[in-house]
Formats: structure tokens, C-alpha cells, sequence
């Protein structure tokens, strides 16, 4: 126990609490060391050693039929990938072509829906909240074999109301070919994913509820219409919002897989159109069993993603708006 002269000439008493502080702070770390390590250990394990372990794989000539022929290569797997494959490019165009008319198509979509059950002029909006986001609980296999028969060109439903209440010629050799057509298959798939997306729409729900209904206040007074508050007061207050569904949607599309797998089984079809780098990176894997190829076609993905996003997060300060910056 130390003491000090204080002004007055009397003692005051300070005793050890800083090293009693450090020690409870240490004991506090090392607790919740102890409860965070079960978590710890599962991302070392089941993620950093993986991602390691695929790295290695991709300087392997590695093949699951034949291992006993597995043997170094170098980056001779990326050589390949990078220059004399040209199925890489063309699954990524496809990718990519993909992404730039169903991610717009998916926000906008969910912007309006959102903007729908937050109206003040809508009634039973819970009711509308959970029809929109009930889509989102169907297993994904289930609700693309759904799709697939709604939209068969012979006994779908939509080619049936197109030809019996639209007298459109839609059913027939001649019809509409919905999965089979090269000039709609991208439309096709988009219209599958709008089925799903309530995800987003809660997302931005949640971002229109937070605006201050303040704005929307001074906007009317100052005549403002709606289109006029939706583009300088709605989409500027939740740009952040947008921010996050564009990143989450964009790193989603780069690994577009199951949808076109379940379809047509990972074949391409029609005309190669459905061959995503997924498709190719699951084919390569685990249907040639190359698994060297596979796990560099694995890291191009990953590398793909992660400039995309560092494109986005770099665009954002142009036009994503924080409440609380200068």
C-alpha cells in the first residue's frame, strides 16, 4: 500500500488498483479467449487452412481419378487459366454480361417493391411484407423446378396466357422458348431471381424506414412531387443501403450457380449461354476431376471479386451518402 502528501499536508491513500486493473483486464482477455476459441478454431480450420490448401492445389497437376499421378507444376495451372483457355474468358464474359442486366433489374425491382409496403397509401402492408419475403423460404432447387415448369414451352403458364388471353402465338414448335431461347435465357434467369427477392427488399425497407420523415415534410411544402423526393431525399438517404445490396449482389453473381445447374444441368445450354465461371469451375472440379484446375479457377474467382469490390468501395465516395460526414 503506497501513500502521497496531499496540500493540505494530509495523507491520502492510493492503493495498487492499477495493477489490480491490469490484472482483472488480462483475466477478462483471457476469458474471452477461452469462450472465442471454439469459433476461432473453426475459422482456422474449416477456412484459413482451405484457402491455404487450395493455393497449393492450384500449382498441382491433381487429378481425384488418377492421384497417385499428382505432381508440382508450378503456375503452369494459371498459365493455362490466364492465357491458353479460352473457356475461362468466355465464362466470365457470360458472368459478367449476366450481371450487368440482372443486377440492375433485381435493385430497381426491389426499390419499388420496397417503396410499395412502405406507402403510407397502402393498406395490410404486413400482409404484403410477408408475401413479398415468403419466396425467400422455398428451397432455391425447389422453386427453379417450379419455374422450369411455368415456363416449359408447351404446358407453362405463361406461354398458356400469352396464347389464350393475349392471343400471342406462344405455345407450338414456333412458341416461346423461354429456357431455350439465347436472346431470353438471361431475362429468363432474372425473372427466376426476382422471385427471391425479399432479402433485398427487407434490406431497403429498413433503410427507407430510417429516413426523417422531416424531408419528405419540407419537400411538400416546398411543392416537391414524388419523383422529385425519390431522387434528391429517398435514394440519396439510403445510398448506403443500395451500396450494400450492389457489393452483396455482385459477389453473388460471380458465384451464379445452382440456378442454371438445376436447369439444364451445367451444360450450357442454349448455345453456352449458361456457362458461368461457377459452371466451369464445378465441371473442371467435379466432373473432369481436375482438381489443380479447379482450385485455380477457384482463386481467379475470388481474385475477380475482390477487385470488383475494391471497384465499388473506391466509386462509393461519388455517390453514397453518410449522415453522419461533413
Amino acid at each position: 500500500m503506497a501513500t502521497a502528501t496531499s496540500r493540505d499536508g494530509s495523507l491520502t491513500q492510493q492503493t495498487a488498483t492499477a495493477p489490480k486493473r491490469g490484472r482483472f483486464q488480462r483475466e477478462r482477455t483471457i476469458w474471452g479467449l477461452i469462450f472465442l476459441s471454439p469459433w476461432l478454431i473453426g475459422i482456422v480450420v474449416f477456412y484459413f487452412v482451405p484457402f491455404v490448401a487450395s493455393f497449393g492445389f492450384s500449382l498441382l497437376n491433381f487429378n481425384l481419378a488418377t492421384p497417385q499421378d499428382t505432381r508440382f507444376i508450378g503456375f503452369a495451372n494459371w498459365q493455362r487459366a490466364l492465357a491458353t483457355d479460352p473457356n475461362v474468358f468466355q465464362a466470365f464474359g457470360v458472368t459478367f454480361i449476366f450481371a450487368v442486366i440482372s443486377l440492375p433489374i433485381t435493385m430497381i425491382f426491389a426499390l419499388l417493391l420496397a417503396l410499395l409496403v412502405n406507402s403510407d397509401s397502402v393498406r395490410s402492408k404486413a400482409f404484403f411484407r410477408t408475401m413479398f419475403y415468403m419466396p425467400t423460404m422455398v428451397p432455391l432447387v425447389a422453386t427453379v423446378l417450379i419455374w422450369g415448369g411455368v415456363l416449359n414451352e408447351q404446358t407453362g403458364w405463361f406461354n398458356l396466357i400469352l396464347e389464350n388471353v393475349f392471343r400471342i402465338p406462344a405455345v407450338g414448335v414456333n412458341g416461346i422458348r423461354w429456357l431455350a431461347n439465347p436472346s431470353l435465357i438471361y431475362f429468363t434467369l432474372t425473372l427466376i431471381g426476382l422471385w427471391g427477392v425479399g432479402n433485398t427488399m427487407m434490406i431497403t425497407l429498413a433503410g427507407l424506414q430510417g429516413v426523417p420523415t422531416e424531408l419528405y415534410e419540407a419537400a411538400r411544402i416546398d411543392g416537391a412531387g414524388w419523383w422529385h423526393q425519390l431522387t434528391t431525399i429517398t435514394v440519396p438517404m439510403i445510398s448506403p443501403v443500395i451500396f450494400y445490396n450492389l457489393v452483396l449482389g455482385a459477389i453473388g453473381l460471380m458465384q451464379y450457380f445452382l440456378v442454371p445447374f438445376v436447369l439444364n444441368g451445367g451444360s450450357g445450354f442454349p448455345e453456352g449461354r449458361t456457362n458461368f465461371i461457377g459452371i466451369y469451375f464445378f465441371n473442371q472440379s467435379f466432373r473432369f476431376f481436375n482438381m489443380g484446375y479447379g482450385a485455380t479457377l477457384a482463386w481467379l474467382i475470388f481474385l475477380v471479386s475482390l477487385v470488383l469490390t475494391i471497384v465499388l468501395f473506391g466509386s462509393a465516395r461519388y455517390w453514397v451518402y453518410y449522415a453522419g460526414e461533413e
